[in-house]
Parts: C-alpha cells; sequence; structure tokens
C-alpha cells in the first residue's frame, strides 16, 4: 500500500508540471532535396537529389517563445544501383509565437551529417558539418497534441578532403539544399 501511495503521490506532483507546456517531441516524415554538389568549389552538374525518410525532433521550451531544439533526420535514395543514406543530427534555438490554434516557428539548428553510399557489399561513409535555418507551422488538436502542417528547411553541408582505403576523396559542400517535414508533435 506504501507503494502505492508513493506512485499516486509523485504522479500528482507531475501534473503541474506537464501543465506547464515545456517538453515538445515531433516525429514525421521528410523529404530532402539536396542540389548540385560543389567539389573544391566547382558546381558538378547532375549531382541533385531527392531523399525520402523520417524526422524527430525534441524541444525544450526555456519559456513561451524560446526554446531549445534537438533535431534527428535519416533519409535514403537509391541512384544508378548504389544505396544512399543521409543522416543529420543537429541542435539550437527556436522560438515560436504563442497562438491559441496555430503555433508558428522558427529554429537554427548546428551539428553533423553522415552520408553513406553502398552497393554490392562495399559501404563508404564519410561525416561533414551540417547547419540549417528554416521555420513551420504546427495545428493546435487538444493541449498535448498538433499537428504539423509543415517544416521548410534550408540545409548547407560541407565535409573535409579526406582519403578512403588509400584514396584520396576531394573537400565537397552543398547549400542549394531544401527539406520538407510533415508529421505530429505531442506536448507535455
Amino acid at each position: 500500500m506504501c507503494k502505492v501511495s508513493v506512485i499516486v503521490v509523485l504522479g500528482l506532483l507531475c501534473i503541474p508540471m506537464m501543465a506547464q507546456d515545456k517538453f515538445e517531441v515531433f516525429g514525421g516524415y521528410e523529404y530532402l532535396h539536396n542540389g548540385n554538389v560543389n567539389v573544391n568549389g566547382v558546381s558538378e552538374s547532375g549531382t541533385s537529389q531527392g531523399y525520402n525518410g523520417w524526422n524527430a525532433a525534441a524541444t525544450y521550451k526555456l519559456n513561451r517563445l524560446l526554446g531549445v531544439e534537438g533535431d534527428f533526420a535519416g533519409t535514403y535514395a537509391t541512384n544508378s544501383g548504389v544505396n544512399l543514406h543521409v543522416y543529420t543530427y543537429t541542435g539550437g534555438p527556436v522560438v515560436s509565437v504563442p497562438a491559441p490554434i496555430i503555433r508558428p516557428f522558427l529554429h537554427v539548428l548546428f551539428g553533423g551529417m553522415q552520408q553513406t553510399a553502398s552497393e554490392s557489399g562495399v559501404s563508404v561513409s564519410r561525416n561533414g558539418f551540417t547547419t540549417m535555418f528554416g521555420g513551420g507551422v504546427d495545428a493546435k488538436v487538444n493541449r498535448f497534441f498538433a499537428i504539423r502542417v509543415g517544416q521548410i528547411d534550408w540545409l548547407y553541408y560541407h565535409f573535409a578532403s579526406t582519403t578512403i582505403a588509400g584514396t584520396p576523396a576531394p573537400a565537397f559542400s552543398g547549400s542549394n539544399n531544401v527539406r520538407f517535414s510533415t508529421g505530429v508533435v505531442l506536448r507535455f
């Protein structure tokens, strides 16, 4: 009986924290369109690629307007028999406008990106830097649930030159990239 009482009391103490809407968790679909790649500062035409995948984010709200967000995504495509994977892991500030039904937001995210290409059992991965700037709109369904109508981000990435299996791989970057996400938001 004592354990049950402790659990009930702890549960009741959590209600005011939940009422503050301090945390948001987003999950959904992402489409990433990479523009042409720049290799050593020269644009390589015909290298743009579209990817489909998932996007997940968690936000801790510092106050009604400002929060801190962690964003993670994985997108996938196949090009000429090569399986391509792009993963991003970023974080940064988010500013949202509290409104009764529609909540617009803006964020700036910094972090890393991993690109992997595999074919016939051979896989090559590279890690680089990425930054994203964008925002979106959430539509409130009820106090704890919203639909992310859309989120659009401009994405920049840079990979330094390296050597892979004894072969030099040049530096490359891209700045004509955009991603679109949609899904559900849970608020606590």
